[in-house]
């Protein structure tokens, strides 16, 4: 009996239902609108919109003040914002850094700032002492000058790691080209930063900081009368000027396309990005359906035309993308990827062919299904945190939307179908007034000049603004070694340079070295003992990170990764060619390929550029124009697959025993940066190289 109620079990559903037929897909369920509970928002006598999204599942609450201003015109001070930013939580007139931090650390709470924006989130029991402190930070930041000048630091440390970053350098590019005299291309460089002052500073929190026009979202444990009293009790007294309105337009459309080239010497990978503005807004009737058309084109991982197409089908890279960037004040497209060099051209040439192509043909069914399935279950999930609600809430006020512009927000993306991104593709896409941005080796710029209407390259340096043609070098390469050991030992002629260094016996150099990332003082010490022994060893907290060692005939390197390991014959023969304090010296008798470049432009100076072969690569030096003295030196080492890239700045140049040595370097490597400060330079004293060999 038992085995019949089972088999009458598991053959009802038929029985009742009849035979399911399950070659066909079963069709997917009408999408509705979706029941959003509204926020609250009230404003305060003070110009503030208040939002609030109560939850009540967690003791916990939210706080995030936006300011209501629009971007300004930066100009020559690009990078005021960036750096107002990351200021604001230096300090107050009532706290100091140090003090402000203990604070926040005591109740667990999280106070951060932006330009221009303030968020806490604390435990709903430390709510009034979390909101004491961001209301302090709000109305009363007075930004130190220890702090401004620690900040600029670290800033200045970014900016010269941005210079060898290869995609970094394709990014302020692409914001250079797409978005010029607006806020958007805008672009931080060493120039800018040197010219934002305190009081520049001070000025821009100011004339941003105002509750006129400013966003209060709240979200969490909290009624809203709570949210009231305690919006009244510590923002009531905030004043502050009119917000800054602007609109800004993204119709810069070329007329053909155009290469924009970034020069990244002995590179082996190319840095695309094949971009575009785009005349949208949040908010746009178009933007669903666009968003629809850009995931399906290279927005959507693995499964996107484009990844499909240049990883999986041509293996050009590991990752081609497409990104679309909607904001209130521009909007763009990009696409692309990091390629071989061998294939930089055929990869710009899919690129193009796949943005053609998606704008003269219907996307299949499958594409688009997968596509819609995939964002309404994003979507779905996303509204499982109540920060969104909030966020949407504050969307359709700052941007005026429709009320029910999210609850609305599944049935019009059910009802995108092909005709819709087929039209969305002609109306924004475009494969032949793009700007095609490459960073990379100027070996393939021949291959280039195709993809611009005019079959010209633009060149840009590493922060997108224009660099000047490479001239033709007025001198010779051995005058310009002539040139250049001639003003580092100060000498009138040969003999004189050749009398002063044989005048050198020793040398010890002890340096300071600062890392941001490392919070504790790291020390350098570089010993030379003529005709050919040096050492040199990177060492803080006890610890020793980097030993070398080479006597002229043998030597090693050791570093607490690697451990110690002996120099090959190969790298001792190079290092007897290269030893001395001034290799430069033997270059022609220790027959060095080395080869005079050209002259072009550096931070504003023009510099002699000399390539000097190596066995497993290359490297550049760098000699001002006017004082030849050595500015920088850019070395690229091979080693079967991997490429490190290793960049010295020299700087501050004093005079010790008749020579000059720079008294300031940074050092480039691996994405981190090392300034160096000597503190000790000795020469022709008693050197112990006992701790080297």
């Amino acid at each position: 009996m038992k085995k019949q109620i089972i088999a009458l079990a598991i053959a009802l559903p038929t029985l009742v239902f009849g035979q399911v037929d399950r070659t066909k897909q079963p069709a997917a369920q009408k999408a509705t609108k979706i029941n959003i509970k509204d926020s609250e928002v009230f404003t305060t006598e003070n110009g503030i919109t208040v939002i609030l999204s109560e939850n009540h599942k967690l003791p916990t609450v939210s706080f995030a003040a936006f300011m209501g201003s629009d971007p300004k015109l930066e100009k020559d001070k690009a990078g005021l914002a960036e750096i107002s930013g990351s200021l604001i939580m230096s300090g107050t007139t009532n706290r100091t850094k140090d003090q402000l931090d203990n604070e926040v650390d005591y109740i667990g709470a999280n106070l951060n700032a932006s330009s221009n924006s303030i968020s806490l989130s604390c435990l709903t029991k430390h709510m009034e002492k979390g909101l004491s402190l961001m209301a302090d930070v709000t109305m009363n930041a007075n930004f130190p000058d220890s702090e401004f000048n620690r900040i600029v630091k670290q800033f200045e440390s970014s900016l010269l790691s941005a210079k060898s970053d290869p995609s970094t350098m394709a990014q302020n590019a692409v914001s250079k080209v797409n978005f010029p005299n607006h806020p958007y291309g805008e672009v931080m460089s060493e120039k800018t930063l040197k010219n934002i002052s305190r009081e520049d500073v001070i000025n821009y929190y100011k004339s941003n900081f105002s509750p006129k026009g400013a966003y209060i979202v709240v979200v969490g444990d909290i009624t809203k009368e709570q949210t009231k009293a305690m919006i009244q009790k510590y923002f009531g007294t905030w004043n502050g000027v009119a917000p800054y309105k602007q609109a800004y337009t993204s119709k810069n459309i070329n007329k053909g396309n155009r290469v924009i080239f970034v020069k990244k010497p002995g590179a082996v990978q190319s840095v695309i990005q094949v971009s575009f503005p785009i005349d949208m807004i949040q908010g746009d009737a178009n933007q669903l359906p666009t968003t629809v058309l850009n995931t399906i084109l290279g927005g959507s991982g693995f499964g996107s035309r484009m990844m499909q197409n240049l990883r999986e089908d041509k293996a050009y890279t590991y990752g081609c993308y497409s990104s679309l960037n909607i904001t209130e004040n521009g909007s763009w497209l990009s696409a692309g990827g990091n390629f071989r060099n061998d294939v930089t051209d055929s990869a710009i040439v899919q690129i193009l062919m796949e943005l053609d192509k998606i704008a003269n043909g219907y996307v299949t069914d499958e594409e688009l299904n997968l596509i819609k399935s995939s964002m309404a279950g994003s979507f779905a999930r996303s509204l499982e945190r109540p920060q969104t609600i909030a966020r949407f809430a504050l969307n359709i006020i700052k941007y005026n939307l429709a009320k029910d512009y999210y609850q609305t927000y599944l049935t019009r993306l059910e009802n995108v179908n092909k005709d819709d991104v087929l039209t969305m593709a002609q109306t924004y896409l475009t494969a032949k007034n793009c700007n095609i941005v490459v960073v990379g080796n100027e070996a393939i710029l021949e291959k280039l000049k195709v993809f611009d209407a005019d079959g010209k390259i633009e060149f840009v340096d590493a922060f997108g603004d224009e660099l000047k043609e490479m001239k033709k070098a007025d001198i010779t390469k051995e005058k310009l070694i002539e040139n250049y050991l001639l003003a580092v030992t100060k000498s009138a002629n040969a003999k004189e340079v050749a009398k002063k260094l044989k005048k050198i016996k020793s040398l010890e150099e002890v340096s300071d070295i600062s890392i941001p990332q490392a919070p504790f003082p790291i020390k350098n010490t570089k010993v030379w003992v003529s005709p050919a022994t040096e050492g040199s060893k990177l060492e803080g907290q006890g610890m020793v990170f980097q030993r070398t060692f080479f006597d002229g005939k043998s030597g090693y390197a050791m570093s607490m990764q690697t451990g110690k390991k002996e120099l090959t014959a190969e790298e001792i023969v190079e290092k007897q060619k290269t030893s001395g304090l001034f290799p430069e010296l033997n270059y022609t008798a220790n027959q060095i390929n080395y080869e005079l470049l050209g002259i072009e432009s550096l931070n504003g100076k023009d510099v002699y550029v000399l390539k000097i072969a190596q066995p497993k690569g290359e490297s550049f030096d760098y000699f001002d124009a006017s004082s030849f003295m050595k500015v920088k030196s850019f070395t690229i080492q091979k080693e079967e697959e991997e490429t490190q890239e290793i960049t010295m700045e020299f700087g501050d140049f004093k005079e010790v025993s008749g020579i000059l040595f720079p008294f300031t370097t940074n050092l480039i490597a691996g994405g981190a940066t090392l300034s160096g400060k000597v503190s000790s330079l000795k020469i022709n004293e008693k050197v112990d190289l006992s701790e080297y060999k």
